[in-house]
This record gives C-alpha cells, structure tokens and sequence, in this order.
C-alpha cells in the first residue's frame, strides 16, 4: 500500500470513529469498525512502524481512544476492540523494533515511536481511566470460574497487559528534571491506579487461588511499580525522616560545607598581588621540563599546586568501546504520599501474597512455562520485599518461601548462567550483565536476611540461619563465585553500580565466613579439583629403524624353520589365546587383516614360531577370501612357503588407524589432555581462602570502585577499605597495593579538603605509604614496581630479595629439567653433526643421540631457538603422517595416464583404475590426481555410465538364459555418485508387466539362509504372502514398498546378494533418486506372489534338490495360527498415500523363531563393496562351489559411508512423486 494512500485512509478511518465535544465524545456509528480497520492498519505496518507514528503524531489515543473507553464501557464488544487496539499503540518500542537500532535512520523512528509513548504514559495519569479498567476488572473477576467465558479470560490478559504496557514506559529525561520529591509522571500514573483501586485487585490476584495464571502477570506489574524505588527508603519512611532522609542529607551538607570552608582557607593564605597580570616568573627546582633544565613558572605561586605537565594538552578522547558502561537507572525519590501508598502496598503483599505467588512463579520458572528470561522478575521481587522485610522489622516468616538453599541453588545458578552469556554473547553483553546484577542483588540481600536471622531472638530461626551457611559454605561453587566474578569484572560492560555491589557481598560472605569459622575447632569443605590427564605422549620420533637385511632374514629363517617342523608335526602344541581378529573393535575388518598379516610377521621376527602358525591359521578361518593366509585346504609345505613370504615381505609399519583429514590437521606437539573432576573433602582454613583474593584483578576493581569514593556510601567505602586491609593485614601483603594507580589515588584522598570524612580511607593510605617508603629505604627497585600489578610470587621476592625463590616454588615453576652447559654443548655438536644429512629428520636424529632420555621435541627445538641455531620453531617441520602416502611418485603419475587412456572408453573409468592400480590409493586420491593432471576437467566424467531405463532381461525367466553374476547382482555406484540421504539408486528398473516364474530364486535364497540371511528372508516372504492376501481381498493392486524397520532388514537391503535375490522375484528396485524402497509390482497377481514365497519358502530347511517335500509356507505373524499367536514384538507399520503403503503386519518385522548363524564380514564389509564382487557367481544357478571373493574389492576409507535411510519419513514424498 503507497505511503501517501496510506495517510489518506487512516485520516478517514480516524475521522469515522467520532468526535470529542467539551467533555462529551460523540461516536461515529462505524466506530467499531474504523477500531478494528486501525488494528488491522498496524498488523500490516512496516519496519519503520509508520502507522504507528502517524497514529501517534495525530494523538488517536489522547483524543479518541481514551474518551471511547471512559464513556462507552457498557459497550463490552467496542470495549474490547478499543482495548486490543490500546494494547498494541502501547506495546513497548524494543518489542516494535527488536532492539536498539544502531543506524541513524532506524534510530530516529525508534526514538519517535519513544516519544509517543511517553506522551501516552502523561495521557493514562487519569483517575478516570484506571476506574474505569478497574471496574471492568472487578467485574470479570467476580465471575466463577464456569461462568467465564474464553473472551473474559482474554480481556482480563489485555487489561493486565495494558497496565504493564503503560507502567513499563520510561521517564522522559529532558522534561522530567525536578527535585527528588516532586511527582512524575510515572508517580502520578502509580497514584491514579491507586486510587483507582487497581492496587487491590493485583493483591487479590496475587493471593486468589483459582486466578494462579496469572502470577507472571502480576509480578511483572509490580516490578515497574517499584521500578524508581529503594527499599531500604521504604522502609525507613513511617520511622521519623530525621532517621533515613534527613540524616542523609545532614552528611551531604557536612561534606559540602567542610570543602567550602577548607577552600575559603585556601584562598585566605594566598597572597594578594598588586598587579594580577605581572606576577612574575618563577624556577621550579627539581621539577625537569622537556629538556634537562628546570621548569619555568609564569603564574603566580598560588596557581602552583595546580601545576602539571598536562595542563594546554588536548583531552585524549576515550573509544567508545573503552567507555565505562552507564548505569541502567538513576535513583530518585518519589513524592511522600506515592511512597506512603508503595510503602502499606509492600505491607500487605508481604503478610498476603509474596510466599504464594513466589512459589506459583518459582513453580512456572522450573518447569518452564514462563517466557524467556522471565526469572528476573523473581529475581527483583527476592531482593527488594526481602530488603524491604529486613529493614521493616524483620519477619522471617513472611519471606519463609525465598529463605532456603534451594532459593540459594536457583539463584547461584542463574547467576553463573549470565557469566557465562556474557563471556560467550560478546554483543549482548551488556544485557547479560544487568541480568546478572539482579541476581547478585538476590544472592546479597539472601545473605543479609540470613544475617539478620542470626540475630533474632528466637533459637529456631537462629538454628535455621546456621544449617543454611553450613549448606552454603560447604559447598566449593559458593565460596568460589565472588572470586570469579572479580576476575571477570569488565568496567566497560558492567556498571560501577554492579561492582559496588559485588564488594559489598563479598565483604558480607567474608564476614559471615570468618565468623562461622571462629565458633568451631575445624570446618570440612568440600573441594573439587579438576585433574587434566595427559595422554601418554608419543615417543620421541627417533630415526626410524632400518629394516633387517635379506642375509638377516635368510639367517633369522634358517633358525625358524626346526621350530616350524616341530609344529607341524605336533611336537609343539600351539596356543590357544592367539587372536587376530576383535569383532567389538572399531577397526575395518580390513585393517584388522593387515593387522593380522603384521602380527604374523612380528612373531616370525620375534622367534615366535607356534603363535605365528597359530596366527596364520585363525585368520585363514576369518579371511577365507583372496587366499591372503592360504585356501581351506592349504598342507604344511604350503603354510612353511606363506609364512616365509609373510617374513621376507616389506610390509607398511604399523600405525594407529587416523583419517587423513586429522593427519594434515594435527597439531604439532599437542598432547591431548582429559579433564575429570574429583570431590573430596578437606578441612577449611580461611586464611588460605582469603589468600585467593590476593590478586591484581580483586586490588584493579576495588580501585576502580574507590576512584568515585566521593560519590560511595559510607558504607561502600568501608567495604572496599576492609578488603584492601584484610590483603595488606591480615595476609601481610602490603607490597600487592604498591601500585601507581592506587597511590595517585591516596595523593587526590589526602589533599581532599574534605578527607575527614573518610577518616578509614586516609588511615588505610597513610599505612600503605608508610610501608611503602619504609621498604623503598632497602628497595630501590620498589619506584620502578609501582608501574606493574604484582603477584603474591612477585611480592616475596620484592620484600626478601630478588632471586630468594627456591628451584620448583612459584606458579610458573616448570617441570622441565633445566639445561646444564655440558648439554648445551652436547645439543650444539649433535645439531652441527647432523644439521646437512637430508631426507632425516634432524629433531629426531638428535632425540636419538642425546645422552639424558626424557628430552621431547618441543624442549629440544624450544632449546635450539633460545642457543641461536634456529630462527623460530618453524625451522623444523614435523613430518605429518600419511606424506609418503599422498605423494605421487612420477612413475605413478606415469601409470595413472596410462590407465585413464585405457580405460576412458569403459562404463566404469574410475573403478577400473582403481582395479589395476600398483599402489594401492583411495579414489578420493586418485580422482584428485586426475584433476591435478588434467586429464578429467570434472568429476562428473568419472561416474559411473548407468543404462538408461529399459527393457532389462532378468536371469531366471522364461527364455532367458542365466547371465553372469555381473549381469544379475545389484551394480555399484560409485561414492562420487551418492545422493544427500547417501542412498544409490539403481537404474534400468525392470519391467513391470514381468512376472517371475515358479520357483524362482530358489537356489540363490538358500545359499542367502545359509549366510546368515535367514530373519531377512522370513520377512520378505511375510511381505509377500500379506500383499498376496490383501490384492484378493481389496481386488486392487497398488506397488507396495518393502519398508524394513529393524536394523537386520536394514543390513539385507544394503546387501547386493539381496538385491539380486529381489530382482529374480521380479521386485522392482528404485527408479529414481526419488525413491528410496523397493516395491512389489502392482502387476503381479496374488497366486504369484503365493508362488514366490513359497519359493523362499522351501529352502528353510532344506536345499534345492532334497527329496522333502516342501513344508507348508510359514503364516504372517499378523494370522491367527491353528494352535497358538505368535507372540507380537514389533507391530508399527508405515503410511503413504495414493494407496501405495506398505504391509502393515508383515512389515512390522515380527521375528520367527529361526536359527540365525553369524554372518560373515561386517556392516562396513557390506557398505563398501565395489565392482570387483561382481566377478563371483551369482546367476540363476550358483554352485556351492568356493566362497565368494573379497580380496578385490576396494575398501576404501575416504568414501563418504551412507547415512541410515530415513526410511519411513519419505515414504510419502516418494508416493506422492509417483502420484
């Protein structure tokens, strides 16, 4: 809609809600209906909220709205739509706009929508209008609750969101800059709702038991009530001003009055001059200027206190990003009868509501019914009516819900929640931070209360207080959270306001601690420290050992042999606990082949001769395929000539299985560390507790809190002083406050004119210079420390003298022994020795050379760059693993072009390669290599070349003759050519008028059962006879997808032996990437599918050509059986639509009680074949001849392994592409 369109037609939908005449407003008769166009206008505003501004600018509200809603109340369907509209014109502007704007263009439409907010704020300081919501509020409320409709339950929402929506509104601070005790405008929206009455109705919302949903609400609106308020101001209101607001302003006066008179002083002793402009010029001896002379004073002697070096230079201007945070909001005190009407508010909601409604809110916040971020309103409510009870003639009863170690727990953690949100959520931090300042608001005034009860005169509450601080000061997270805190405190994040309240708590837990220390002989903690466990490093790279010779090996051979015959013979038994193979092993089973070839190998070398035999035996059962460890039935001559070629073979060393990815990532030299946390208990000292705030982050926040000491409380100064004088004292750590920062700030204390008032601060900096100048008469160096914070290490040494550290004390102490001159020149004539042999590394050269053991890799090359010999680490590259493999020799690449032109022309380019490849390389490689060679311009040009969709002839049907196992089993797809759900596809579906005939797949079923197949076949023979039966039953046929939904089903799809089983049956396989099952043929009538199952059928028990007869074919487990149900363990079906679902019984993978042998090979076997196990027989007839070959078959570890299919969730999606 055009702007300018837009402007027109508000004006007329404004112009028809009616017209205010006097004190009279007339309404239009569409009134209604230009309400609720005006709702629709805003629901369809733009990112400048335009319709908001221009309603805002044309004062609907003011003029319009707001007359509507006090004098046509009886009118509930125009009274609730004016509401819903007042709902949305007040919402607040962070919500309109997300977030503060930082362009200058959305910026201004946010301010704007601001200010018209605040003018309706001015415009709800009504008594008329809170009347007029608090009798409409009244009246819902009297309503049972079976009376109340669904539009009353909404309307009371809108009213309780209104009333927050308003309250929520901030200050105007250009038109809001009175006194403290005149009245705002938020002041005289909080005195029209009370007297309105609305103040009661929130109190009996907060109490009511049947109105519990809408404890947020309520909470919510009495946090903006108090928003501007103090407790403790509260609290001391009714007790005479002399005691709490007088007293205050009695020392604010004092201070000003002793400055005023302390500069009348000043200027009393200074001498007149008789001619202001000629003062004369004046030497300051001692003081150098920019050069070596001394400096000259051109002003009268007067100014001279004044001096410095700074004075003409320009202010250095502070980044924005180094500026203090501001404070989130100014203290200010409200007109006296508003304080009164908040102060007996605070009363009763303390003697009615604050334990229910904190445990409703408590119990929403737990189970997460609230909104996010919600729990900072419990957070304020706990801090300000536990503030406002304590100085309010402390009832502990009263706050009994929020007193506990779980409001401790609940507390603690949202506390530690936004220290980590801040650390983590850089540009929300400043929002994290004020969110953990309410928290430790909570957690302070939660230690106050507890306090307080220590001092109560009943001994139940005072037996209470204690079981609470065991609880807290037993637990580590407690004791540590102050000390995190401190280390963490970023100025520019955190307001000054936040840090004086984090010195006032911690000096409060402190003072607790050492008091609840001082009653007892001993105090047991629990102390939890986090151990990093390093992994065992590896062993020094020494230079990699020669592999024996072939006269060493003929020797070593010679001696085998006697052994060898001994053990063939059977003079030697063999052992038994030789195995070569771990099935619970993450290891490819063909890596745990070569494994196995290695161990052979080290045994032969190791003289082992009877578990080399053993070992040579025991993988020849596992790998009978390739002939790797001999045939079935290998002799003992044939085992003495393997295992003498497994001796003389140059077999790759033995190296942990690692992708390659990790290998060219490696770090060098990290040592993987595991960290585990271990509890105990030990007994508490607390000076040992406070010496962990002797630190440079806990003294740099108490000074940056002193630096305003002008503008702190008695109170927080006497907190910052009686930290800095427990680390100065009590530790005797007065040296960890000689700091310059600290001493300019004990120079501006003591020429305070008015420093009498902080008699503890000058007493506290007259100490710490005394002790200063007293150690700088034997320190000079003690001037040149003051520029640097210090640690308690750096602090012993600058007392007792530099160098007074033994070997291994101190933080930093290392664990590396150090270097003597007599290795230095060890190290210096091993580097000269070795530093021009190439194609060695040097490192590990000089590893190997070295006298003392236990050096590592990075001492000796750290060692090398502090003699001088080498420039930086990088100098000496670790040999990543895996180089020698990656690289190309040029007879490779020479071998790779010729096998790319011979076999360009084929369907499978790159599964030929690697068919007939030396070296033996992953495709990831080789397709790489092509690229890089220039011989492919795309990966494309090495897929796969699939058949195109077409008649295919099936081996087994009638006339056609069995064709190779190429020809019937599954094709491979190469990895290169997977979908994103990692399925492949297969072309060429067969034809769906194909019908198979009886007895087909006879012979490759059995040969399946014997495999291990025998759940598999059960359920596809389930499936068949269940779609058998439901085509006669419905007389329609739809294809039916095979949906397996156990994982041993899963495994037989995935298998290319099953699919040639599948495709003899006449099952069509996926036609397309869409797909991903294979379906049962809508063309195959229910007499053959009978036929079909009854083939798998036969060969349960028996094998093709067995003079049984055939067992009658087992029933779906979904059929009543004559005698008993099988029992059901899994009944979840699938399902689509157009009618294509699958068997909803025998699809549910009901298992029969079949014997299932171990099935040869692994998942990962099966997931990785390639072409080569095409070359077994698979065809119609396969003779039980010997096993299927994997010898050939590329196991490659870069190929990217298929996901499990998502089997069942794209069932439909398949069915619908098909529709």
């Amino acid at each position: 809609m055009d702007w300018y369109m837009m402007n027109c037609e508000l004006l007329a939908t404004c112009s028809a809600l009616g017209y205010l005449e006097g004190e009279v407003y007339h309404r239009e008769p569409d009134c209604l209906e230009s309400v609720k166009d005006l709702i629709r206008y805003l629901r369809h505003e733009d990112e400048t909220r335009d319709i908001r501004q221009q309603l805002g600018a044309a004062q609907i509200l003011q003029n319009d709205l707001l007359p509507i809603l006090v004098q046509y109340p009886q009118d509930k369907v125009l009274f609730d739509a004016v509401i819903r509209l007042m709902v949305n014109l007040t919402q607040p502007a962070l919500l309109c706009f997300g977030k503060v704007p930082s362009d200058a263009t959305s910026r201004h439409h946010f301010l704007q929508v601001l200010s018209y907010l605040q003018a309706y704020k001015e415009a709800f300081a009504s008594e008329k209008v809170f009347g007029v919501l608090s009798e409409k509020l009244y009246d819902l409320l009297q309503l049972d609750w079976e009376q109340r409709q669904d539009e009353d339950m909404l309307l009371i929402e809108r009213i309780l969101l209104l009333v927050r929506n308003v309250l929520h509104i901030p200050p105007d601070p250009t038109e809001e800059q009175g006194v403290d005790g005149d009245a705002s405008v938020h002041d005289r929206v909080l005195w029209a709702l009370h007297m309105s009455g609305m103040d009661d109705l929130l109190k009996f919302l907060a109490s009511a038991q049947v109105e519990q949903q809408w404890a947020l609400h309520v909470l919510e609106i009495i946090s903006l009530m108090f928003r501007d308020q103090s407790a403790e101001e509260l609290a001391a209101l009714g007790q005479g001003q002399a005691a709490a607001e007088h007293g205050e302003d009695i020392q604010e006066l004092e201070t000003l009055r002793q400055r005023e008179l302390a500069e009348k002083r000043a200027r009393a002793l200074q001498r007149p001059s008789r001619h202001s402009r000629f003062g004369g010029s004046y030497v300051l001896q001692g003081l150098k200027a920019i050069g070596d002379r001394d400096v000259i004073f051109h002003k009268g002697l007067h100014n001279l206190k004044s001096y410095s070096h700074d004075m003409g230079k320009e202010t250095r201007r502070v980044p924005r990003r180094r500026q203090a945070a501001p404070e989130t909001e100014t203290p200010r005190r409200s007109a006296r009868n508003v304080r009164l009407f908040l102060r007996c508010f605070c009363q009763d909601f303390l003697e009615s509501c604050y334990n229910r409604l904190m445990l409703l809110v408590k119990d929403q916040l737990v189970r997460e019914k609230a909104q996010q971020h919600d729990e900072t309103y419990y957070l304020w409510a706990t801090a300000f009516f536990m503030a406002f009870n304590r100085r309010r003639g402390f009832r502990p009863e009263l706050v009994s819900e929020t007193v506990s170690v779980r409001a401790f727990h609940f507390i603690e953690q949202n506390l530690t929640t936004y220290y980590e949100m801040a650390l983590m959520d850089k540009k929300e931090a400043a929002t994290w931070a004020r969110r953990m300042h309410l928290a430790l608001k909570a957690y302070q005034e939660l230690l106050r209360t507890v306090q307080e009860m220590d001092r109560s005169p009943e001994q139940a509450v005072r037996d209470s207080s204690q079981v609470i601080k065991s609880n807290i000061f037993y637990l580590m997270e407690y004791r540590e959270l102050f000390l995190t805190l401190f280390r963490k405190f970023d100025e520019t994040k955190q307001p000054r306001s936040f840090l004086r309240d984090l010195v006032e708590t911690a000096h409060l837990f402190l003072r607790m601690l050492e008091r609840f220390c001082q009653g007892r002989s001993s105090l047991v903690v629990q102390s939890k420290r986090v151990r990093k466990k390093k992994k065992k490093p590896r062993a020094p790279a020494a230079i990699a050992p020669q592999p024996p010779s072939t006269a060493e090996l003929e020797e070593l051979w010679a001696g085998l042999v006697p052994q060898l015959q001994a053990c063939l013979q059977g003079e030697v038994p063999l052992p038994e606990d030789v195995v070569p193979f771990d099935a619970a092993s993450e290891t490819p089973v063909e890596e745990q082949r070569t494994e196995a070839l290695l161990q052979i190998q080290g045994c032969l070398r190791g003289a082992r001769a009877p578990q080399a035999l053993r070992l040579l035996r025991s993988a020849r059962d596992i790998w009978p395929e390739g002939d790797v460890f001999g045939t079935p039935d290998t002799g003992p001559p044939e085992e003495m000539q393997l295992l003498r070629e497994i001796l003389f073979a140059p077999l790759p060393g033995h190296a942990p299985p690692k992708t390659e990815e990790l290998e060219e990532d490696e770090e060098e030299e990290e040592e993987e560390e595991e960290e585990t946390v271990q509890v105990s208990e030990k007994e508490f000292n607390f000076l040992d507790y406070l010496k962990r705030f002797a630190c440079a982050p806990v003294v740099r926040a108490l000074v940056v809190l002193l630096r305003g000491y002008a503008r702190n409380s008695p109170h927080t100064n006497h907190c910052a002083a009686r930290l800095l004088h427990r680390l100065a004292r009590d530790l005797h750590m007065e040296a960890l406050l000689f700091q310059l920062s600290l001493f300019t700030l004990f120079h501006r204390l003591l020429n305070d004119p008015a420093a009498g008032a902080y008699q503890e601060l000058v007493a506290l900096a007259k100490f710490i210079l005394g002790k200063f100048f007293a150690l700088a008469a034997t320190n000079k160096k003690a001037f040149v420390e003051l520029l640097f914070w210090k640690s308690p290490l750096a602090i012993r040494e600058m007392t007792e003298g530099y160098g007074s550290l033994q070997d291994g004390e101190g933080a930093g102490r290392s664990r590396v022994p150090p270097w003597t001159p007599q290795q230095e020149q060890e190290l210096r004539e091993l580097y000269w020795k070795y530093k021009e042999v190439e194609g060695e590394d040097i490192i590990a050269t000089i590893l190997a050379h070295l006298p003392a053991p236990g050096r590592t890799r990075r001492q000796v090359v750290k060692q090398l760059v502090r003699l001088g010999l080498a420039s930086s680490a990088k100098d000496f590259p670790r040999e990543r693993k895996g180089t020698r493999i990656v690289l190309w020799t040029p007879e490779q690449e020479e071998e790779l072009t010729r096998l790319f032109e011979e076999f360009q022309g084929s369907e499978d380019v790159l599964g030929n390669i690697m068919r007939h490849l030396t070296a033996r390389r992953s495709r990831a490689r080789v397709v790489e290599k092509l690229l890089g060679l220039g011989l492919v311009s795309e990966r494309k040009e090495l897929y796969k070349k699939r058949r195109r969709k077409g008649h295919v002839p099936v081996p087994g049907a009638a006339g056609t003759p069995a064709l190779p196992a190429q020809d019937s089993s599954a094709e491979d797809s190469d990895g290169e050519e997977e979908d994103e759900d990692g399925d492949e596809a297969e072309e060429g579906p067969m034809d769906e008028h194909w019908t198979p005939e009886e007895g087909a797949g006879q012979g490759l079923a059995h040969r399946l059962h014997q495999e291990g197949l025998a759940g598999p076949l059960q359920w596809l023979e389930n499936c068949l006879r269940r779609t058998a039966e439901d085509r006669q039953v419905d007389g329609v046929s739809h294809p039916v997808p095979l949906v397996p939904l156990s994982e041993e089903n899963e495994d037989a799809m995935e298998d290319r032996r099953f699919w040639a089983l599948l495709r003899q049956l006449g099952l069509r396989p996926p036609s397309n990437e869409q797909e991903s099952f294979w379906r049962i043929p809508a063309a195959i009538t229910p007499q053959q599918l009978r036929r079909m199952a009854t083939s798998i059928a036969h060969h349960h028990h028996s094998p093709p050509g067995s003079p049984q007869g055939p067992l009658e074919p087992p029933r779906c487990p979904q059929d009543p059986a004559p005698a008993e149900q099988l029992p059901a363990r899994l009944g979840s079906g699938s399902d689509s639509e157009s009618g294509a679902s699958p068997c909803p019984h025998c699809c549910s993978e009901e298992p029969v009680p079949v014997p299932n042998p171990a099935r040869p090979g692994t998942k990962r076997q099966r997931e990785f074949d390639s072409e080569d196990e095409d070359d077994g027989s698979l065809g119609m007839e396969l003779a039980p001849a010997a096993p299927r070959s994997w010898e050939d078959e590329d196991k490659d570890e870069d190929l990217q392994p298929r996901g499990r299919r998502k089997r069942v969730r794209r069932l439909e999606e398949e069915e619908e592409e098909e529709g």
